[in-house]
């Protein structure tokens, strides 16, 4: 599905609550439920998905540090 067009109304899926960083052609959230991924792995694809729309290496930094909480399971 495309961004929708200007003054359409939005579903819960589409409708972007607090700035316009999630402008893609699938939203993270509809990945992220289709692959069931974990709370974890959920917010590296949040992460990477935004950053260049909102906080940049931050970002980065915070998808890398669920990374590496996901790659200590492994050691456990």
């Amino acid at each position: 599905m495309k961004w929708p067009v200007k003054d359409t109304v939005l579903t819960g899926k589409w409708k972007q609550v607090g700035g316009q960083h999630y402008i893609m052609p699938i939203q993270p959230i509809e990945f992220i439920v289709e692959n069931d991924l974990s709370y974890r792995e959920a917010n590296v694809v949040k992460y990477v998905c935004r950053h260049k729309n909102k906080n940049g290496k931050q970002d980065i930094e915070k998808a890398i540090h669920y990374l590496e909480m996901i790659l200590e399971d492994y050691d456990a």
